[in-house]
């Protein structure tokens, strides 16, 4: 249990919290939210010792492990899956105890720490750290490179699989989505609803709230309120408060009038696409959920150019990628992708689904023109004004400079007035307009790096990881100015609720193509799901090829195929629970999105005649989720049992 009394903690001239007051039980999975600077992370240095309140107590079980992410990472020359094994210090003591033993000879101390390796699990523990590993993202063959090879962004992934593999009975993580791709982040949200312990989670994608956490605390007023349930249960819950309180009725009205008039807009024009429907139902969402969000400091829009051109961009015949001369040979290529032939229209909204450098990012660099085509064509139209908003560009700010000569620099006739006013809608209210920005966080970077971008009014509009950093405050008002945008969108986001209300398509950017994908997001989960196995089954295949190429002679054949009917009758009623598993999920998952969305009607929390009808739903909606707990472990059993049937058999044959 982890429980706060009358807590305040002060930091510098800010007052964080002011007799605080919360309590977690063990197995809770709890979402922290609140703007950026109400203290989160202070909230993890008081659990971790680190920091101290200033009053009050804070009581935690004896005994607990806590796994804590850190947030720098030195650039080591140690094989990243060593640096993962690592965070296991007991096995690694134990290892290290192991080897002065054989040094010494002492045969029954040596057997007494093989006991206890097997005790913590550590003859898997390799496995286990390369299966983090490459589900964060890692290739096969970058497990044993040094940890000073990869970019920042891939050490923290490296610094999360650390921490994952850690035992642990708390476990804390301060956004650790912010350097993963859609693939890790699906692979990263399944791994935490499995995970036993006590989680407490940093986070500001909502989408990954919703799937991991059954609590959510939020800091308010310098107190801390716990809710039951995910974030879009708090949302609705916290709507029905400020609801209550008179002085936001008539704000809150407004915001709801605002998001549906631009709906029946949008209603009017949609196509029938699948992804475009998709987008309808979420934005007929948003009026309720603007509602919870009435009191944030950050409303703009993003203003698209007068004029345009048809169509916006060509590419024809393109080969994208990078010249790369490290090899020896001058202009040698790294094709990325090939063959690409698309024509952006104005008013078109494409997300880009992929897996992990499959070239998402490469296509962006090229539409902006900055990355040259190492073949083919581009053809920009004859009023083409490109918005481009990637990470990188945080480091091109003017570090010395305040927000409002960024904007002057741009329009150097603009107004003061309009300047600031501009401004305000991003947070920079008053005197942080002329704030340094070399002084400001990851989140405020981020949003005047944004606001640069809406100050030119591209009308195409290239957004590359766009929510990092960002509160979630700041990005329901980006997924509301992007709804609202008029000029053409390519984005590329790990954060799926903005995925669903700002784009009508999708394309797919993987295996050297570049291609639209006919489907939604639940429809790419279960494609890259099956191209995961798909390259599991083809591992195991290779494998068992090449060991029989190397171990039996001509005379065995048969034997050896004899042996393989053998397995696959042993692996059949594995096959049959497995799959009976994973239907049963999908339809339990539907089920529970139906559920869901019913439970989104603002209606039924407001109207006293229905109060047996949601407590009926939401009973229903904690029985499906516990169901669908079951079966993915009962899948996951299965596909275990499989895989270790498998290998048992391939050992043999060795």
């Amino acid at each position: 249990m982890i429980a706060l009394r009358q807590v305040a903690l002060q930091r510098g001239t800010q007052t964080l919290l002011e007799d605080a007051e919360l309590t977690l039980h063990a197995g809770h999975k709890a979402g922290i939210v609140g703007p950026n600077g109400a203290g989160k992370s202070s909230l993890f240095g008081l659990l971790l010792g680190g920091l101290a309140p200033d009053r009050g107590e804070i009581e935690m079980s004896g005994g607990q492990r806590i796994a804590h992410m850190a947030q720098e990472v030195e650039a080591l020359e140690r094989a990243i899956v060593d640096y993962v094994l690592d965070g296991d210090r007991e096995l690694r003591a134990t290892e290290a105890a192991l080897e002065a033993a054989r040094e010494c000879g002492d045969d029954h101390r040596e057997a007494e720490l093989h006991g206890r390796i097997e005790a913590l699990d550590g003859y898997s523990a390799p496995a286990r750290a390369a299966q983090l590993l490459i589900g964060l993202g890692f290739a096969q063959a970058d497990l044993m490179r040094p940890l000073s090879a990869f970019s920042g962004g891939w050490r923290m992934r490296a610094n999360l699989a650390r921490t994952l593999f850690m035992p642990s009975d708390l476990l804390l993580l301060d956004e650790p989505t912010n350097h993963l791709d859609l693939d890790a982040l699906l692979w990263l949200e399944q791994w935490l609803t499995r995970y036993p312990g006590t989680l407490l989670l940093i986070s500001h994608d909502r989408d990954f709230l919703d799937a991991v956490c059954d609590h959510i605390v939020h800091f308010e007023r310098r107190r801390l309120v716990l809710y039951r349930g995910n974030y879009s249960t708090f949302e609705r819950t916290r709507a029905e408060k400020l609801a209550l309180q008179q002085a936001e009725a008539a704000k809150q009205q407004a915001r709801r009038e605002e998001i549906e008039r631009f709906v029946a807009r949008f209603k009017a024009k949609a196509s029938k696409a699948r992804q475009a429907q998709s987008r309808l139902k979420m934005l007929e969402r948003m009026g309720d959920i603007a509602v919870a969000h009435a009191d944030s400091p950050f409303h703009f829009t993003i203003p698209a150019s007068d004029k345009t051109s048809h169509p916006l961009l060509v590419l024809d015949r393109a080969r994208l990628g990078y010249r790369d001369d490290s090899r020896g040979e001058p202009g040698a290529e790294n094709v990325q992708l090939d063959e690409v032939k698309l024509t952006l229209l104005p008013g078109q909204r494409i997300g880009l689904l992929g897996p992990n450098g499959a070239g998402k990012s490469t296509l962006i660099k090229s539409l902006t023109g900055a990355l040259p085509l190492l073949a083919g064509k581009r053809v920009p139209g004859e009023h083409l004004s490109v918005g481009y908003f990637a990470q990188h560009q945080l480091e091109g700010l003017d570090m010395a400079a305040t927000p409002f000569m960024h904007v002057q620099r741009l329009s150097p006739t603009a107004s003061d007035q309009a300047i600031r006013n501009f401004l305000g809608g991003f947070g920079f209210q008053g005197d942080d307009a002329f704030g340094e920005v070399g002084r400001f966080s990851g989140g405020e970077k981020a949003r005047l790096a944004l606001a640069l971008v809406a100050w030119r009014k591209p009308n195409l509009l290239l957004l590359d990881e766009p929510t990092n950093h960002l509160d979630l405050e700041m990005r329901e008002a980006l997924t509301e100015a992007l709804a609202s945008f008029e000029g053409t969108v390519i984005l590329v986001s790990h954060d799926r609720h903005l995925l669903r209300a700002t784009v009508d398509e999708f394309w797919k950017v993987a295996d050297h193509r570049v291609e639209p994908f006919d489907g939604d997001l639940e429809d790419y989960r279960a494609w890259l799901k099956a191209r995961l196995e798909g390259e599991r089954r083809e591992a195991r295949a290779d494998k068992a090829e090449r060991q029989a190429e190397g171990a039996a002679p001509k005379e065995d054949r048969r034997a050896t195929r004899r042996a393989a009917a053998e397995l696959r009758e042993k692996l059949r009623p594995l096959k049959k629970a497995r799959d009976r598993a994973e239907q049963a999920m999908e339809k339990a998952q539907a089920e529970l999105a139906a559920l869901e969305e019913a439970l989104g009607e603002a209606e039924l929390y407001t109207d006293p005649g229905r109060k047996a009808e949601l407590t009926e739903r939401l009973a229903r909606q904690g029985e499906l989720k516990s169901r669908l707990e079951e079966l993915e472990a009962e899948w996951l059993a299965a596909e275990e049992a499989l895989e270790a049937m498998e290998e048992a058999e391939l050992r043999s044959e060795t």
